[in-house]
């Protein structure tokens, strides 16, 4: 029985392995594809927001003559010998990941399709769909938001006037990765809250009553992935607190569907 078990597992790493290989050959593939397209990419996506002509500058600029951005004051240097290639690498490897993603979503979901029931399955038809749409929400806006007000702020802060603000151009793309990928990642948190519902670890009670401390935490990561100014911080945390209210509602539409399916079933036997 043990060998049986063993063999069984082992033959889940075997089958998760290969879903592992072609979610990074996907990776590659499409990290490639950006790899050539480095004009496109660093000059209007990478360095985009150090331009005064970026489109949330403008937006700004739209709203009140007083947030218009003129210039951005600092100038971005590669202070290595493999600076700048080491950035180009690293750079595909992070545009490859965020344009595959649904493809890498496709391979998790490949992996536990199998384990699940029949009504588990319906339930979550549409989960490559919206956890693949609700990354991309928050990579454009971790890119349009948290990326040009952590560049304005950053480039604009100064200690004494002489000192001028030459960043290093690992600095400045780790900058606007980081800020990609968590707010990616962050707008993630309805689909993390539906798993845990469907498996009885979290529950609409115990989200509601412990909602002070989860704005407590969502205002400590604003503070992280923001520069410390208030209105950054409230630009960020306020659609995160959304996301909060909603992963309450999908929780409570979990465990009201549970509910009634325990019941039908309880139903049905006693019929």
């Amino acid at each position: 029985m043990s060998e049986d078990n063993e063999m069984s597992f082992l033959g889940h790493l075997e089958i998760l392995r290969w879903h592992i290989i072609r979610s990074f050959f996907a990776i590659l593939l499409t990290g490639l594809i950006a790899f050539l397209a480095k004009d496109f990419i660093f000059e209007y996506i990478i360095f985009g927001p150090k331009k005064s002509n970026f489109a949330t500058y403008r937006f700004f600029c739209e709203i009140s003559e007083i947030l218009c951005i003129q210039e951005l004051p600092f100038r971005v240097q590669s202070r290595t010998v493999s600076g700048q290639f080491s950035a180009h690498i690293w750079t595909s490897i992070t545009a490859g990941f965020i344009l595959s993603f649904p493809y890498v979503l496709f391979e998790l979901w490949r992996f536990i399709k199998p384990g699940l029931h029949d009504y588990e399955k319906k339930n979550a038809r549409g989960f490559i769909f919206v956890a693949s749409f609700l990354f991309f929400i928050g990579v454009l806006f971790g890119y349009y938001v948290v990326t040009p007000l952590s560049v304005n702020f950053l480039s604009n802060y100064t200690i004494s006037k002489e000192v001028f603000n030459d960043f290093d151009l690992n600095s400045y793309i780790g900058l606007l990765r980081a800020s990609v990928l968590s707010s990616g990642f962050i707008f993630e948190l309805p689909i993390l809250i539906f798993f845990l519902t469907r498996i009885g670890l979290v529950t609409p009670n115990f989200l509601q009553r412990n909602r002070k401390f989860a704005i407590v935490i969502v205002l400590s990561i604003s503070a992280i992935i923001t520069p410390p100014d208030i209105t950054s911080q409230i630009i960020v945390t306020i659609p995160v607190l959304i996301l909060y209210e909603i992963s309450i509602l999908i929780s409570k539409l979990i465990v009201k569907k549970q509910t009634q399916n325990h019941n039908d079933f309880k139903g049905t036997k006693h019929s």
